[in-house]
């Protein structure tokens, strides 16, 4: 191992090395082989932790129900999180605090098909990263099942398949149909997106997970997972060092046994319901925000349609407009209306029209574009109205 981590830096000094443990609390931690004087993780450790970039461990939680599996997150992952950091504090010497925590594989044990585990997958993923995690991969994308092991869980089909889409076995739906996973995981794009800022946030009942992040335009969101199957949460959001406007939050959400996600007005900065099973991700705008932007698109693969609407909160009477942003993916605008637009890479400006330079002061404008992608079409995280920054959503 030493020989391997000296020829990769050698070979590339930005390589990073990661070496591979025994998850804490789970088997075969603790275990000493014939001839060792240390378990797996002392023993690897002593040798290569001044030398490696990252920890890796695997987490499957086992769980003797639904609401067993939903308690883990909070539950273990603090823990394991602690365990590992503190194998590193012991042998990674000075290097300790650059030594971080990559999960590369996660996912539950059982019900892994159904709403219990669509909860689980936000809910384990932020954890995690709340915890020191600077990676976690969910195992896996597509993974296939013993037609055997076909249950029933919270009124749907349990296939004990372990991808977040359907491999099409016989006894499954459509080869890559989404189960709920899959769409547990989609709500975190929801909630943030990279340069974003997770902060601390708890929920008031064990039945209630709460996330929260800064936007890096100071909005700011919150998911909140109900683990209760059968009565909804009505939730009231308080805030430090955060003033929410009062204006109706955009709340995106993913229902029991779900197909699909949905986005609308609803609910209040300071009080939101949360159905049965449900999770939904609120976004607040701090008071003040001067603009607002509302960014929608319909996409099919490889070509999207955006129509996105500015909204003058405090800027007083505008005569001549410009609004500026990045694509987080690889969007190419081909075609525009009502706005001239450039674009250089990612960075877009679309600018007025002789026919809408005017947005008095509670105004809006509304511009469209056509434009095509091949591996990302994520939306923007910012935008810039004549130079302010706008509150999305």
């Amino acid at each position: 191992m030493l020989q391997y981590v000296s020829a990769m830096k050698a070979a590339d000094p930005s390589v990073r090395i990661g070496a591979v443990l025994t998850t804490p609390g789970y088997w075969p931690d603790g275990i000493v082989g014939p001839g060792d004087t240390m378990d797996w993780n002392h023993t690897v450790l002593s040798i290569v932790g001044s030398k490696i970039d990252f920890a890796i461990v695997h987490a499957y939680p086992t769980s003797t129900s639904p609401a067993d599996l939903l308690t883990k997150p909070q539950a273990q992952n603090p823990n394991i999180a602690g365990a590992v950091r503190s194998l590193i504090d012991q042998y990674a010497g000075s290097r300790a605090p650059d030594v971080g925590i990559a999960v590369t594989e996660a996912n539950a044990q059982a019900y892994l098909d159904t709403s219990p585990n669509g909860l689980f997958a936000p809910d384990n993923y932020l954890t995690w990263l709340e915890n020191g995690a600077f990676n976690v991969d969910w195992w896996d994308l597509r993974n296939g099942t013993d037609c055997t092991k076909v249950t029933t869980v919270e009124g749907a089909t349990d296939y004990d398949d372990g991808g977040m889409l359907s491999s099409g076995s016989p006894c499954e739906p459509p080869a890559n149909t989404p189960f709920p996973a899959y769409y547990g995981i989609q709500m975190i794009s929801k909630l943030g997106a990279p340069g974003d800022t997770l902060v601390k946030a708890a929920g008031s009942s064990p039945l209630l997970s709460a996330h929260a992040v800064r936007r890096t335009n100071g909005d700011v969101a919150v998911m909140l997972i109900n683990k209760d199957p059968d009565n909804a949460a009505t939730v009231n959001l308080s805030y430090t060092g955060f003033t929410p406007s009062s204006a109706t939050p955009t709340v995106h959400s993913y229902l029991k046994n779900g197909h699909s996600i949905g986005t609308a007005p609803s609910g209040s900065p300071t009080t939101q319901t949360v159905p049965a099973y449900g999770i939904t991700v609120v976004e607040m705008h701090p008071t003040g925000a001067p603009c607002r932007v509302v960014y929608n698109k319909n996409e099919w693969q490889g070509v999207m349609v955006g129509t996105v609407t500015v909204v003058n909160n405090s800027l007083g009477q505008v005569n001549g407009w410009s609004l500026g942003f990045d694509f987080p993916g690889d969007n190419a605008i081909t075609d525009s209306w009502n706005a001239s637009v450039s674009q250089s890479g990612p960075s877009v400006n679309a600018g007025n029209v002789s026919y809408n330079a005017s947005v008095p002061p509670g105004g809006s404008v509304q511009w469209g574009f056509k434009a095509t992608w091949s591996r990302s079409d994520a939306d923007p995280s910012a935008f810039r109205f004549n130079g302010a920054s706008c509150a999305i959503g």
